[in-house]
């Protein structure tokens, strides 16, 4: 900084003010700077910058699954937003493996990152208050909480499992099946939930049969359809709402390889809407939530957190609850009878 100083012939406040207050630089100083600049081949030491202010410039987000298109669509909702404001984002896949997780969350707080959202496996409250004790905000990502001791922001899967239900129940069908897991998953737990009083609901005929699995992939639709199929016809469930778009698209899957019609022989309704979900061989019903306004939202109050702890500011927290949509598409269209 001192060179670029000395070859515009300016102070080094002068530059410091170039690079970030640049409104309060005349014009011709202001070139002058850049030209220096661009002349030495100079790049200012962000990290040396970050230090000096006592706070970095990066956000950490952790998610549970970087395969899965939905967390691809919350990542990208928080980060333009954080872009705009001139951070950038350290993004850490911990596979729904606790200890990848928590090591993780301790690189973050070695690095002194800026703030972290975070998309945990399970209730973490003892680790997300202990990164807060550090100085650290952070934002609860794709689960509401019910507390006051952080900010967070998720969908209504209650009433997403509901809905998922009732249009099934909507289309003539009695007998249901919920597929997905594991149910440490608070999401996967709720939706199932809402699934239940749906059915219990719908009174005496109507049953829905619980088939877990170890993950929320596609491989585990596969797997469950083959499950679901070799059931005798008169014990079958006759329509299958699947935790998320993957399972549904493995279930999809597994049931065409079994000789199942789908929606015939098998009703499908999916929960995410990622984009795979209608582009699929037939084309899936589900419960739509608003992938990138949830990482933008959760971007929103993580960085209001931020800003009041820079101001020593007391700060609210803040449980943003989205209510899900459904969208119904080919996979859920009314059962044609069958020909005698």
């Amino acid at each position: 900084m001192r060179d670029v100083a000395m070859l515009a012939r300016v102070s080094v406040g002068t530059v410091s003010n170039v690079l970030n207050s640049p409104d309060r630089v005349s014009d011709a100083t202001r070139q002058r700077v850049e030209e220096a600049i661009a002349k030495l081949g100079w790049v200012p030491n962000e990290s040396a910058r970050q230090l000096r202010a006592g706070r970095s410039r990066s956000i950490g987000m952790v998610v549970m699954d970087l395969s899965n298109p939905f967390f691809a669509d919350v990542i990208r909702g928080a980060e333009r937003l954080l872009y705009d404001e001139q951070y950038s984002v350290q993004v850490g896949n911990s596979d729904s493996d606790l200890s990848r997780e928590l090591t993780l969350l301790e690189r973050f707080e070695q690095q002194r990152i800026g703030g972290v959202l975070f998309a945990p496996i399970e209730d973490r409250a003892e680790r997300v208050l202990k990164l807060r004790r550090r100085g650290i905000p952070v934002v609860i990502v794709d689960r509401a909480g019910t507390g006051t001791d952080y900010c967070s922001v998720g969908v209504d899967d209650l009433v997403g499992g509901r809905l998922a239900a009732e249009h099934l129940l909507d289309q003539g069908h009695h007998r249901l099946a919920f597929v997905g897991g594991p149910s440490t998953l608070a999401q996967v737990r709720d939706r199932r939930r809402g699934a239940e009083l749906a059915v219990d609901q719908a009174g005496e005929g109507t049953s829905l049969l619980v088939v877990s699995t170890p993950t929320t992939s596609l491989e585990a639709g596969v797997s469950s359809a083959g499950e679901i199929a070799a059931l005798p016809e008169a014990e079958r469930p006759t329509a299958v709402f699947a935790a998320n778009d993957l399972i549904a698209i493995g279930l999809l899957q597994g049931f065409t390889t079994a000789g199942l019609r789908v929606p015939d022989d098998m009703a499908i309704i999916g929960y995410d809407d990622i984009a795979f979900a209608a582009a699929a061989a037939v084309p899936l019903s589900s419960i739509r939530q608003p992938r990138e306004d949830i990482g933008r939202k959760s971007a929103e109050l993580l960085l209001a957190e931020m800003e009041a702890a820079d101001a020593a500011l007391p700060h609210v927290h803040e449980t943003i609850r989205f209510v899900p949509q459904l969208v119904a598409r080919r996979s859920t269209h009314r059962r044609k009878p069958r020909k005698g």
